[in-house]
């Protein structure tokens, strides 16, 4: 702590001292949308400096008096250049307009912008607009995909919607959808995009959390930002395929007021019985039904000149019933999340603006299950009311941001309930937890140099549950140096510690929602992450950029459980059966986009090492995590054959899960013995996999848009197994054992054909 608060000094004192005089500016669009990642030169005294509009449109910078000559580019907008004289703090509000040409008397708009854009750090900002030729299994965007095809981020294959950042496990990865986390991920086996992309205006993804306004967890931040802007006409957009069908609403209530609102829906019963019938070719189920539903409001409304409100809320429920008469089997599995969240937004001055929010998030799941006279009932929830303050100012032409959150958690990991397996009798386990979590952040942006930026945030957190005990109080910085060298070529270095108190615990190795959250209280400690990475952004031409990177974390306290989600005895607790150990992860990540002309696309390139030691496996020696993948590999393209048509196509290549294999089988009294080696000491087939997309539009404008769109998905029928399951038999000798391994698929080659419009 010494040397960080010793390095905020030595970076304020250099800046106090000076004269400079700022300028502070705005990019928007004529939408009246911040224009996230324009260029900005400046030309002064003969001086050449640039800078880079953040992900609120906003740039600031320092100079000495004088005249200044400014230039504002950005792909798919026109040029823009001003001269003034710079006598005092200057504010500047700056609205570009949209590239367009003139053919036969008709205007042509070019609406493009860059699909994905580089912020500081390495984080990425996607543009959902410009993705909707990427193929998906059901023809429409799904972010959770998007983010699979960049670098740090591993593919999680087949029958799962997690993601795994940087050797991070599922439940490292903080999601907020319009500043409210969400607890539950993804809808069944991750076959559904889980968020509606239409009520998704943008996304920001950042691999190591470096921003100090979020905390939480110990990997990536996601930022799913919804519609801002008011809309000015009544618009219906939306897509209609073959397993379920979505519509969005934009509504205007008066010149100051207006809703987006949406909705999804699914109709497969009778499809994905056989979809996950493929697990087993003997599959004696004979009702399964399976469907859900999910939607989101956005209200916007200007209540006086500096003041606005914005309500967001979002809502999903999915539905398991399996039913099986040959073994009297009922289970009925339902999961839910809910989230609401009213902002308030205050312009208090032209340097200083502030927003006010509360929250609520759920997420539940309960699992029934009765088999002839037993019932078992598994149910887990967690909930979320918090407060949420942020103000951004400027402090001796410093740009600033700070705030205080507050959270109440009121967590129930497993809640067991079985009955009847002693006549007339009930048992139960329930772990009921209440948490409070306070954190008081401040960023700080200072200009080192000409060609030095920092990003310097400190956030202190203090936990407590229930028992003194069980109380935290955590430092934790967050540091980034960038440096320009020029306009085309960057490089940057980060340092980022993070404490997670809630912590995710898989019991099921496919996508079926039976994970649960625990929080730290007696007996189970705090996790703990420190990250160091490295990395530098080439522009090569006008429109093509390479980036590279490396990164190296460290982490403790990470939690296993190596039981399924029914362990269940009246001794043990949950406590006493979580596993703790730490953890590393280091690799190197590359990008190659190309942002302009008919083709468009990136290529993507991951190489890390991920591992666990947890004295309790695997003799106490580091493993393989099992989500170490040490190659990932995506090729992302999108072509322009004309007005009518375009076609997408991803390639994706990443080495196998891992998992544990005997090493050696033998007889003993007719029964057969395994022996283990080392832990995670296999790996499945490689994931191999290329998908297509086909859109034909009938009608493409920026305000109206019809287009059927064609997708296949495993376009060459790999197989890419989820899970595999080893059968022994003795030989027809009697005398030596035979092992066959049987792969479980989930699906292959999946075709689809949907619909989308807009009006």
């Amino acid at each position: 702590m010494r040397l960080i608060i010793l390095l905020f000094l030595l970076c304020y004192s250099n800046l106090f001292g000076q004269s400079s005089i700022r300028i502070f500016g705005k990019v928007k669009s004529n939408e009246d949308l911040n224009v996230v990642g324009v260029t900005v030169t400046f030309d002064i005294n003969k001086d050449s400096s640039y800078t880079v509009t953040d992900s609120l449109g906003v740039f600031t910078t320092n100079h000495k008096a004088g005249l200044v000559s400014l230039k504002i580019n950005h792909f798919g907008y026109k040029k823009k250049e001003l001269s003034f004289s710079l006598k005092n703090d200057t504010i500047l509000s700056i609205v570009l307009e949209k590239e367009g040409s003139l053919l036969k008397e008709v205007v042509v708009s070019n609406n493009k912008k860059s699909p994905i854009t580089s912020l500081s750090g390495g984080k990425l900002s996607f543009n959902l607009k410009e993705l909707t030729s990427v193929p998906t299994i059901l023809g429409t965007t799904d972010i959770i995909k998007l983010l699979q095809l960049t670098p740090g981020v591993q593919n999680s294959g087949d029958a799962n919607g997690y993601l795994y950042v940087r050797g991070g496990d599922p439940g490292h990865n903080l999601i907020l959808y319009g500043g409210t986390p969400i607890y539950g991920m993804s809808h069944l086996l991750g076959f559904f995009p889980f968020y509606n992309a239409d009520h998704i205006q943008e996304v920001e993804f950042d691999k190591s959390s470096s921003n100090s306004k979020y905390g939480g967890r110990l990997s990536s931040t996601t930022l799913l930002i919804p519609n801002k802007k008011t809309p000015s006409q009544l618009t219906v957009q939306g897509n209609i395929g073959l397993l379920a069908s979505q519509i969005t609403l934009a509504v205007p209530l008066g010149k100051k007021s207006g809703l987006f609102i949406s909705g999804r829906k699914t109709y497969i019963d009778e499809v994905v019985a056989p979809i996950l019938n493929s697990f087993s070719k003997t599959s004696d189920v004979q009702d399964m039904k399976y469907g859900f539903t999910d939607g989101n409001l956005t209200f916007i409304t200007e209540i006086s000149k500096n003041n606005s409100v914005v309500v967001d809320a979002f809502i999903s429920a999915d539905k398991l019933k399996i039913e099986d008469a040959n073994i009297a089997l009922k289970t009925n599995l339902q999961w839910q999340n809910f989230t609401f969240s009213p902002t308030l937004i205050s312009k208090l001055s032209p340097k200083t603006s502030m927003s006010n929010a509360l929250y609520y998030t759920q997420y539940n799941n309960n699992l029934a299950m009765q088999q002839a006279t037993v019932q078992l009932g598994i149910s887990s929830y967690v909930k979320d009311f918090g407060f949420a303050n942020s103000v951004r100012f400027m402090v001796k032409e410093i740009p600033f941001e700070s705030g205080l959150h507050y959270t109440f958690h009121k967590l129930q990991p497993q809640e067991i309930q079985v009955e009847s397996l002693i006549p007339s009798k009930i048992t139960e386990q329930n772990n009921d937890i209440e948490a409070n979590e306070v954190a008081i952040f401040v960023t700080a942006k200072p200009k080192l140099s000409d060609c030095l930026f920092a990003e310097l945030g400190l956030r202190i957190n203090y936990y407590s549950s229930g028992l003194q005990s069980n109380s935290y109080l955590h430092l934790q910085p967050r540091i980034i140096l960038n440096y320009y060298l020029n306009k085309n070529h960057s490089f940057y270095t980060s340092y980022n510690r993070q404490n997670q108190y809630l912590s995710l615990i898989t019991t099921s190795s496919v996508g079926i929602p039976t994970d649960f959250w625990i929080a730290s209280s007696e007996g189970i400690s705090p996790q703990t992450s420190d990250e160091f990475s490295i990395g530098s952004n080439q522009t090569i031409t006008k429109n093509i950029t390479t980036s590279f990177g490396g990164f190296y974390r460290s982490m403790k306290n990470l939690s296993e459980y190596p039981f399924g989600v029914a362990q269940f005895n009246e001794i043990s607790t949950l406590k006493e059966d979580l596993l703790v150990g730490n953890g590393t992860a280091y690799g190197f990540e590359m990008m190659l986009r190309k942002t302009n002309g008919k083709f468009k696309g990136w290529l993507s390139y991951t190489l890390s090492w991920s591992n666990r030691n947890f004295e309790e496996i695997n003799n106490g020696n580091t493993y393989f995590a099992k989500y170490d993948r040490r190659h990932n590999v995506a090729i992302v393209g999108m072509y322009d054959l004309n007005l009518k048509w375009n076609i997408g196509f991803t390639q994706i290549f990443s080495s196998g899960n891992r998992f544990t294999m005997p090493t050696s089988w033998y007889f003993i009294n007719n029964n057969p013995v395994k022996e283990y080696a080392e832990y995670n000491n296999a790996q499945i087939p490689n994931y191999i996999r290329t998908d297509l997309s086909v859109n034909y539009f009938f009608i493409k404008s920026t305000k109206k848009e019809s287009a059927l769109n064609f997708s296949i998905y495993n376009t060459f029928n790999i197989e890419n197994p989820i899970y595999n399951v080893l059968n022994v038999k003795v030989n027809e000798d009697k005398q030596s054992v035979i092992v066959e391994t049987e792969k479980k698929y989930l699906y292959k080659i999946l075709p689809s054909i949907s619909w989308r419009f807009k009006y």
